[in-house]
């Protein structure tokens, strides 16, 4: 298999930079629980083996079995509001002293009241809520629901996309590394280019990134029988920021199409944007919307599927049946999670954040001829590294070795397409913590520049 396809969604852990990294670990506590990690664990790739052995987890700060703390700027976007906040944690506590379990057939208040919330941050039309544990499962439920609706199975999806890693979540997934060796998938799937600024498939002269909503269109038109388009809003991991021109651009494309249109905010929800969801910050409403990971405050998996009452019309179909579908603890850490967002006014501080980190990366890019471009919203941003701006050649050894000593100097972030760090620290990051973090990652791709010969 390629290797490219194999760095798509983030490092991999099978190249030497890996090998090296984990033998340089000296700690024996470290060590035994390596060896015994990858003798229990089925191997796959970017997890096991693994990149370190963690102990704690507090605020924004993960601590190894050796002492060390890493500033988590990656944290499977569960993090943010870090990790163990005592609001969250109390809630879930008290929780569980009452009402530790709903089972199905039954309702609870304390899951009433998340769904009330949802809906109500959701905004506009959004206001029928269904839970599930785990995003991937949310991703499945709307699939359902839009054939459904809909009567037409047919879905588009954007290359390059994660939904989830099941059968059906890969299928209208846009990444090889996940579909490798596994036969037939989901039929029915059309894929098309994502909105790409930098690298795009089509790319314009204008900088306009309307012209990739038109490829929808033409699609529906020449395939038929289409039912859903399942997108981000914004692409997490190499970070994508489609324009809102480009959004608007697709919402009537699928009014006018009666295609349903399935919004993935799984990484980006619960504020990373600097709005609640992405497409807040796009201007436009989804006919269904997948939330999950920061959803539970990052303690307890949780994921919700909103979309619109008059999409309530298949109430003899089981479109979740999940175990924990009303869970009590899963609601609390959400609920819990929602209160802190807003009594810290987190929104704000986000969109403020942003604008900081901006203009610091934009330094870094005039500096640095290895950064080919940088981008962003809220606390979501990528750096791309190039061996040259003009071919925009990508730097795949360059971006291991700021990774790796990005984490030797204390930040975790992780890497994606094989050349682009991506940086989602928690949203509650203090301002002088973010720019120790954002000056590591600095004295990282400066001390790689200058002990490589990148044109090599």
């Amino acid at each position: 298999m390629d290797m490219r396809a194999l760095r798509s969604e983030g490092d991999t852990n099978i190249t030497p930079a890996r090998e090296r990294w984990v033998a340089s670990i000296a700690d024996l506590q470290t060590q035994t629980m390596l060896t015994q990690d990858s003798q229990y664990f089925l191997h796959q790739a970017m997890s096991t083996p693994c990149l370190d052995a963690l102990v704690g987890a507090n605020g924004i700060y993960l601590e190894d079995a050796a002492g060390k703390r890493y500033m988590d700027f990656h944290g499977n976007n569960v993090h943010q509001l870090g990790y163990g906040h005592p609001h969250v944690l109390g809630r879930i506590q008290q929780q569980l002293a009452s009402l530790p379990f709903s089972p199905r057939r039954f309702t609870n208040q304390t899951a009433i009241d998340c769904a009330k919330k949802l809906t109500e941050i959701a905004g506009g039309d959004l206001n029928r809520v269904l839970f599930a544990p785990g995003g991937t499962s949310v991703v499945g439920m709307a699939l359902k629901l839009a054939r459904y609706i809909t009567g037409n199975y047919k879905v588009v999806s954007l290359w390059d996309s994660f939904h989830g890693a099941s059968l059906d979540a890969i299928s209208v997934g846009g990444e090889a590394c996940f579909r490798e060796g596994m036969g037939p998938l989901m039929a029915g799937v059309e894929r098309i280019p994502p909105a790409v600024s930098y690298r795009g498939a089509f790319p314009s002269s204008e900088g306009s990134d309307v012209h990739y909503a038109d490829y929808l269109e033409y699609v529906i038109e020449k395939e038929g029988g289409i039912g859903a388009f399942i997108a981000e809003g914004v692409r997490n991991t190499d970070v994508q920021v489609p324009s809102k021109a480009y959004w608007q651009r697709i919402r009537e494309i699928c009014d006018r199409h009666n295609v349903m249109l399935i919004i993935d905010d799984i990484p980006n929800g619960m504020g990373r944007t600097g709005e609640w969801f992405t497409h807040q910050a796009m201007g436009i409403e989804p006919d269904m919307l997948c939330i999950g990971k920061g959803l539970g405050g990052g303690v307890v998996p949780m994921a919700a599927l909103i979309t619109k009452d008059e999409y309530n019309t298949a109430a003899h179909v089981s479109l979740g049946h999940y175990t924990h579908e009303k869970s009590p603890i899963g609601c609390a850490a959400a609920l819990a999670t929602m209160e802190v967002i807003e009594q810290q006014n987190l929104l704000v501080k986000v969109r403020d954040d942003a604008a900081y980190v901006a203009e610091r990366l934009e330094s870094m890019k005039q500096r640095f001829p290895i950064i080919g471009d940088v981008r962003g919203i809220g606390l979501l941003w990528g750096i791309e590294l190039v061996t040259d701006r003009l071919t925009k050649e990508r730097a795949f050894d360059a971006a291991e070795q700021v990774l790796y000593r990005s984490l030797a100097l204390g930040v975790s972030f992780k890497v994606s397409q094989g050349n682009v760090l991506q940086l989602s620290p928690p949203l509650i990051i203090e301002r002088k913590d973010l720019a120790k973090a954002l000056d590591i990652v600095e004295q990282a791709i400066s001390e790689v520049v200058h002990s490589t010969d990148l044109t090599t």
